[in-house]
């Protein structure tokens, strides 16, 4: 089965992006708006119990934190992605460390129409998630993760 492992920013941001993503991306209705924290990796059932119980340390020993969204940003030309590029933050790095240590023309378009709009956003990011793909491709969550010991 595949997983993923995902932050999921306030509704307010999820607003923003999808008013975009709802024109421009094909995957709007299989995930919500989000910041990949891992990659999609493949896992048994076996396999997920350990990996969840390793996540549930790394969530105890992160604190929340504030995430920052600075600017839209792009991953071209290599990638036809268009972003909000998110400050990096200590405690970001760190969660996506653990987490990994171990176990065209319309794009440019829209992409500099967006470049100029203003995307300053600040919340405290207090969880993560583990996700599973299904059979017809959309993601759901597998377990969520509250960081700190509370």
């Amino acid at each position: 089965m595949k997983f993923g492992v995902v932050l999921f920013p306030s509704k307010k941001l999820q607003d923003v992006a999808n008013s975009y993503r709802k024109r421009y991306d094909s995957h709007y209705s299989l995930i919500p708006p989000h910041l990949t924290l891992k990659e999609v990796f493949e896992a048994t059932e076996d396999q997920i119990d350990e990996i969840a119980a390793n996540l549930r340390k790394i969530a105890e020993e992160t604190n929340p934190f504030t995430l920052n969204v600075t600017k839209v940003s792009s991953f071209s030309p290599a990638n036809n992605v268009i972003y909000l590029k998110v400050e990096q933050k200590p405690e970001l790095t760190s969660l996506y460390n653990k987490l990994h240590e171990g176990n065209l023309e319309q794009h440019l378009d829209v992409y500099s129409q967006l470049k100029l709009v203003d995307v300053a956003h600040e919340e405290t990011v207090d969880r993560f998630h583990l996700m599973y793909q299904l059979e017809n491709e959309t993601w759901t969550v597998f377990e969520t993760f509250r960081l700190g010991k509370g």
